[in-house]
C-alpha cells in the first residue's frame, strides 16, 4: 500500500485525541472513509473511535467490538444518513475469516469503516484511506503517525 503523506502528531492527553476526532468528524470526506487504527493494547484505538463516534452524533453506549467483531451505527451527517461500521479484528488468526464473515459486502457499501487490528484481517481487506499508528509514551501522551493512503486520506489530514 503506497503512503502518499505521513504526519507526526502528538496527543499530550485524551482531550487532544478528542480534538483530532472532532476535526475528522467535521471533514466531509469522513462519510466514505476507511480508517485503520494500529497500536499495542491500551494505545487508545477504541478511545479515538469513541471520540469520533460522539463527534459524529452517536448517542448511547459505544461498545468495543472485540467479541462481536463489528458494531454498526447510523447517524445523519451533512444531512445524509451515514452508516458506520466499527471493526476489531484482534481475534482473527486466519485471513480466510475475513472472507467467511462476509465483510467484503460491508466494505463495498457506502459509509465510514473504522478498523482496529486491521492487519489481522489479511490481504483481502480493502486499502485504508488513513492509517493511524498510535504509540503510548511513558508520560501517558500518545505519538501518532498518520499515513494518508489515498487522496481522501490526504484530504482528511489537511
Amino acid at each position: 500500500m503506497p503512503i502518499l503523506e505521513t504526519r507526526s502528531l502528538s496527543w499530550p492527553d485524551e482531550a487532544a485525541c478528542g480534538q483530532f476526532a472532532l476535526s475528522l468528524a467535521r471533514h466531509p470526506g469522513i462519510a466514505d472513509a476507511c480508517i485503520e487504527l494500529d497500536g499495542p493494547l491500551g494505545a487508545g484505538k477504541t478511545t479515538l473511535v469513541r471520540h469520533l463516534l460522539r463527534a459524529l452524533g452517536v448517542q448511547g453506549r459505544i461498545k468495543s467490538p472485540t467479541y462481536a467483531v463489528v458494531e454498526p451505527y447510523e447517524v445523519v451527517h451533512a444531512g445524509q444518513p451515514l452508516p458506520i461500521s466499527h471493526f476489531d479484528f484482534y481475534r482473527f488468526s486466519d485471513p480466510r475469516e475475513w472472507v467467511d464473515a462476509g465483510f467484503r459486502d460491508i466494505f463495498a457499501r457506502p459509509g465510514l469503516k473504522l478498523c482496529e487490528w486491521a492487519q489481522n484481517a489479511g490481504p483481502e481487506r480493502p486499502q485504508a484511506d488513513l492509517r493511524l499508528e498510535i504509540q503510548p509514551q511513558p508520560d501517558e501522551s500518545r505519538r501518532v503517525l498518520a499515513h494518508a493512503m489515498s487522496q481522501r486520506g490526504k484530504e482528511l489530514l489537511a
